[in-house]
């Protein structure tokens, strides 16, 4: 069975940081985008973050530019995913989710993504 494991969420202060991290089980997301996406209870699943199958290309939402980054590591026997955030605020609190597709480009549509984690909560404090 296909899964993405993500772990790595918590509870943070307003300014400090966490790094999320995301494991493929199969060697096959080696050819695969990735990306991290969050959702607020009531609201739609937003994204947040893209990779391509190699890791080059990355791709951001401007409400994280500059204080996120989207990494991919294909050389371990397990496909990474991970997603530093620093400079966390408030309204960067949500489950977040890794997400990775058939293709190898970087998609920002929730539905062109054909394998979910189950998400890790972020909880960023005042």
């Amino acid at each position: 069975q296909v899964q993405l494991a993500e772990s790595g969420g918590g509870l943070v202060q307003a300014g400090g940081s966490l790094r999320l991290s995301c494991a493929a089980s199969e060697r096959s997301f080696s050819y695969s985008a990735m990306a991290w996406f969050r959702q607020v209870v009531g609201q739609e699943r937003e994204f947040v973050a893209g990779v391509n199958w190699s890791g080059v290309r990355t791709t951001y939402a401007d409400s994280v530019k500059g204080r996120f980054t989207i990494s991919k590591d294909n050389a371990k026997n397990t496909v990474y995913l991970y997603l530093q955030m620093n400079s966390l605020k408030t309204e960067d609190t949500a489950v977040y989710y890794c997400a990775a597709n058939k293709l190898g480009a970087v998609r920002n549509g929730a539905d062109e993504y054909d394998y979910w984690g189950q998400g890790t909560q972020v909880i960023v404090s005042a």
